[in-house]
């Protein structure tokens, strides 16, 4: 009795998951191929002086979900991947990187025109909603789906059959256009109040930046960096040895530009010995000032604040405030845009951009008393202490913005809006 009980359970169950299976309200699993009409290739080739609206894949946006921008070319010109004719409200899936979500629906004025091989075209059939059929690409199921069957290791990829495989779940035409109605509203007020926290976001940078500049264009007596330092130099030039065990290593990725600290995260590190042979001004103590000069990350100060051993790469400078001289105001005077212009003005290289430690040395400062140093340092403290805790806010609020959208999209397809 119990075992036919468990297989009139599993029957069930399969029923349910099987496509076509009815759900609650007359909703139905199909698979997308079951919703879609074909589509048609054309090769612009053939007529060679014809003109057209190439939609290749970096056309569509994966922040707005929309074709951007499109080439405009004679058929001569077509790119090998230039095939696939689409028509209003079709749905373009890019299938290269399908988890960058390049998807979008084609807009009117793009009718007839011609889209890269790189897309899958969505045609939905008679009594389907183009736009159902563009948020159930959206799906957290389907982007797993997507994740689980790309292969490739440079550029990922599904095919347009693993696409046409995937099921959804389709209630009738008019609760379609109701969910679609939901979602366009909500979507739409998501979209504004993520603009508006992408927006605030750097502009809480660009206050406390703003700040920063208007302190330190103040007429004051400048020196040379060097005048307020006992010692500026740089890491070892030689490669490091390796252990697995010991002292980290600082590298200039492991300086994290937002916060100007340092990731000890996934430093490597080197032998005890290695750090006990280096000179004491290549071994970072509390309130030395590390700096940044080369390559894209060039002209980060970092402050010193833990007394931990570590030892850094030739590619970091690093500045031993004297006694008159407070090293987070230092590290401060270093961040000013004043500061910054000259380290960039300075530095040389085509392919790599390096400020040398002469010219490091000779970045001009403001020399003013040690108790001003202490009182302006304070001040920029508590306005980057702020500026951070704005930038957290936007993000977290982003991110729930994001995680709003995914769970009205699984309301949304799970029957529940």
């Amino acid at each position: 009795m119990n075992e036919a009980k468990g297989r009139q359970r599993r029957e069930r169950e399969s029923a349910a998951n099987h496509p076509g299976a009815a759900m609650t309200n007359g909703w139905q699993k199909k698979t997308l191929g079951e919703v879609l009409q074909k589509t048609g290739t054309v090769n612009p080739l053939e007529t060679p002086e014809a003109e057209f609206e190439y939609i290749d894949v970096s056309s569509v946006s994966n922040r707005t979900f929309e074709i951007e921008e499109t080439q405009r070319l004679k058929g001569k010109d077509a790119p090998s991947r230039a095939r696939r004719l689409v028509k209003a409200n079709d749905v373009l899936f890019a299938t290269v990187r399908p988890t960058l979500q390049r998807i979008a629906v084609v807009p009117e004025q793009l009718d007839n025109q011609v889209c890269s091989t790189g897309y899958f075209v969505l045609r939905p059939k008679a009594g389907i909603d183009h736009r159902f059929v563009f948020y159930s690409l959206f799906t957290e199921d389907f982007m797993r789906q997507m994740e689980s069957l790309q292969k490739g290791a440079s550029y990922p990829a599904v095919t347009d059959g693993e696409v046409r495989a995937q099921v959804i779940p389709v209630p009738p035409l008019p609760e379609q256009r109701r969910v679609v109605g939901i979602l366009d509203e909500a979507f739409d007020g998501i979209a504004t109040a993520k603009a508006n926290a992408e927006k605030n976001r750097p502009n809480a940078r660009a206050l406390f930046e703003s700040h920063l500049q208007a302190v330190f264009a103040a007429p004051m007596q400048h020196v040379a960096l060097s005048v307020l330092a006992t010692d500026i130099t740089d890491g070892d030039h030689l490669p490091p040895p390796k252990a697995p065990t010991g002292v980290p290593f600082i590298t200039i990725s492991d300086i994290v530009k937002t916060t100007r600290e340092i990731d000890f995260e996934n430093t490597f590190t080197v032998p005890e010995e290695y750090f006990q042979n280096l000179k004491p001004n290549k071994k970072p103590r509390l309130g030395d000032v590390l700096y940044t000069v080369t390559g894209a990350t060039l002209g980060i100060p970092v402050l010193v604040k833990q007394e931990i051993d570590f030892c850094f790469q030739r590619h970091i400078g690093l500045i031993r405030p004297k006694p008159d001289t407070d090293s987070v105001w230092l590290s401060y005077a270093l961040l000013s845009p004043q500061a910054f212009s000259q380290a960039t003005l300075g530095s040389t290289g085509a392919a790599q951009k390096t400020v040398s430690l002469a010219v490091l040395r000779k970045i001009t400062v403001p020399r003013i008393p040690l108790s001003e140093q202490r009182t302006i340092a304070k001040k920029l403290d508590a306005l980057s202490a702020e500026t951070q805790r704005l930038e957290s806010l936007y993000q977290r609020k982003l991110a729930a913005l994001d995680e709003l959208k995914k769970s009205l999209l699984h309301q949304a397809f799970s029957g529940q809006l």
